[in-house]
């Protein structure tokens, strides 16, 4: 199978030879140092540069047998265009919210719409376009900030989870405009030519919110992420919350995304307890894959896939101190690891 048949068919619950080894970007970038060396494009000019992006997401795919492409690299691009001042970081940082657009979610008149004809919004439309002619056969996974990981990247995060209990209509609000500069971004890169939605919501997790905040602020605007991408275009799409999602319960089983990635502190099998219906992704421990040995990957990977993941890949994203060995380790893993008849 190619890398994107194999990724489709997995989403869709369909045969596949095995499990498809990926990391999304965005939150989970796929991008390490020695990659940017090998290919000579590097953080942070790449965040801003169609051309180098491209290179270095399809130098992760050739280099460390991550099976996608993924884009953008951080999770700023969406906040920075709606006004927020983001620091493009450094070789080993991913870019960050500098300063916040809003001073409380009543200036929510200071946000501005994104514009995909501009900026880092743009570089990142561009490259998937790029991407789609040059390694047709891999999937392009679009990236993008879930709702309340956005409005929390426009505003103080303590007077929004302060506005979950107290000025409701406001967190709603914010919500509601995040979510639709989201959609926006998305259905640009959608058009570009990506083949795959992942939005990742590390702000929204049970630990941080609770169990009827997530299903009154977080699950509506998910879905409606996932279902205009599905009745659209067609399109897969993967949802990421962080923490222990065991605060959650059975709230995981109604997302209407295909697939659920988790922390690693959760594991697959009670993954696959809460939310069986779901294509299971995960749960590579993002320290492990950076500070252990080959052997180690090796052996969690394998422990991964015979607790029966659908979709293996690092929990949280890939540092970029990452040594390539243990990328490659869990990659190799994967194509030992063929699915049984």
């Amino acid at each position: 199978m190619t890398q994107k048949e194999r990724l489709l068919n997995a989403l869709a619950g369909k045969g596949v030879d095995r499990a498809p080894f990926i990391c999304p970007g965005g939150m989970m970038t796929m991008i390490v140092t020695e990659v940017m060396d090998a290919v000579a494009s590097f953080w942070p000019q790449a965040h801003a540069d169609a051309a180098k992006m491209a290179e270095l997401t399809l130098g992760a795919n050739r280099l460390t047998g991550i099976e996608n492409l993924g884009l953008p690299f951080c999770m700023t691009v969406e906040a920075e265009a709606m006004g927020a001042q983001v620091g493009l970081g450094s070789r080993e940082s991913e870019p960050h919210v500098t300063a916040y657009i809003m001073e409380s979610l009543a200036d929510i008149d200071r946000l501005t719409a994104i514009d995909v004809t501009r900026g880092r919004a743009k570089v990142c439309v561009d490259a998937v376009r790029m991407l789609k002619e040059q390694a047709p056969e891999v999937p392009i996974i679009a990236n993008l900030s879930g709702p309340v990981s956005l409005a929390t990247s426009l505003v103080d995060p303590l007077l929004y989870y302060r506005a979950l209990r107290r000025d409701q209509q406001a967190a709603h609000r914010l919500n509601r405009v995040s979510m639709e500069n989201a959609l926006a971004f998305g259905d640009a890169l959608v058009a570009a030519g990506a083949d795959v939605i992942c939005i990742a919501d590390p702000s929204a997790t049970g630990d941080l919110i609770g169990r009827g905040a997530f299903e009154a602020f977080v699950l509506p605007y998910l879905n409606e992420m996932t279902d205009h991408y599905r009745q659209q275009y067609g399109k897969p799409s993967i949802v990421h919350i962080c923490g222990d999602v065991k605060s959650l319960g059975t709230v995981l089983q109604q997302l209407t995304a295909e697939a659920v990635s988790i922390d690693s502190i959760v594991g697959i099998p009670q993954l696959k307890n809460l939310a069986p219906a779901k294509v299971s992704m995960g749960n590579i421990s993002t320290y492990l894959l950076e500070l252990g040995e080959p052997d180690q990957l090796a052996r969690v990977s394998a422990q991964c896939l015979s607790q029966g993941v659908d979709i293996l890949a690092p929990a949280c994203g890939i540092s970029p101190r990452t040594p390539m060995a243990n990328i490659l380790a869990v990659s190799e893993m994967a194509s030992r690891c063929r699915a049984q008849a």
